[in-house]
């Protein structure tokens, strides 16, 4: 048996140590991609209930392996290294969504999509039209719109600040056509998922088939309720 303090009992140390640094280093990018807007090394100290100079080592890992950077008027914020992860996993999300989005496009009659937040702007990950479509909207994989704008951005935004909600929009981004979203929270990027039809939509009447598909979404990614 080994003793307490042998080599073995002190690569267990090292071990459990190693894993609560990574734990540690998790938490703070799972934090500033909730926080487009960045933090201070004091506010991220606060949050994460570590020393100012433990979350300084944090950071410099991180920035060293290009996943967050130092902005200008000194908070921190992602950089562009987690751009390059979340490319090969978006795909994959897209594709282990589909069934649902089918399944929600034929309930509603309406365009189903999923989006996620990339800086400023929303990204389609993806785009699925009811099977009985007449009408095609511009609207396809990869599309780009600014996260203000429309329902699935404005859902995105309410998800950042924790809150689940039915958002709709008329006209906003195709004239005359209608959008309705909701927030995917819990999924570790802002993400939203919505309908949209180039005619009205009867906003009481799509919302529980979307709040019941954003609920199986968040099971099939692992976030519970």
């Amino acid at each position: 048996m080994t003793e307490p303090g042998t080599a073995d009992g002190e690569g267990r140390t090292r071990r459990v140590e190693t894993s609560l640094t990574l734990s540690r280093g998790l938490s703070l990018l799972e934090l500033l991609a909730g926080s487009p807007e960045g933090r201070t090394l004091t506010e991220l100290a606060g949050e994460l209930g570590l020393s100012r100079p433990a979350v300084y080592r944090l950071v410099a890992t991180l920035i060293d392996h290009h996943l967050v950077r130092r902005t200008r008027d000194g908070t921190f914020s992602v950089a562009l290294g987690v751009l390059a992860l979340t490319r090969h996993v978006l795909p994959a999300l897209g594709e282990a969504s589909r069934e649902v989005l089918q399944r929600l496009a034929e309930e509603t009659g309406a365009t189903a999509h999923l989006a996620v937040a990339e800086g400023a702007e929303s990204v389609a990950v993806a785009v699925v039209e009811p099977r009985t479509a007449d009408f095609h909207l511009a609207y396809r994989v990869g599309s780009r719109l600014p996260v203000e704008q429309g329902a699935l951005g404005r859902a995105i935004l309410a998800g950042r600040q924790g809150r689940f909600e039915v958002l709709s929009s008329t006209g906003e981004i195709i004239p005359g056509a209608t959008g309705v979203a909701v927030p995917l929270i819990g999924l570790g990027s802002p993400a939203a998922l919505g309908v949209v039809a180039p005619h009205p939509l009867d906003v009481d009447a799509v919302s529980p088939a979307l709040v019941d598909a954003a609920q199986r979404l968040r099971r099939a990614f692992g976030s519970g309720e």
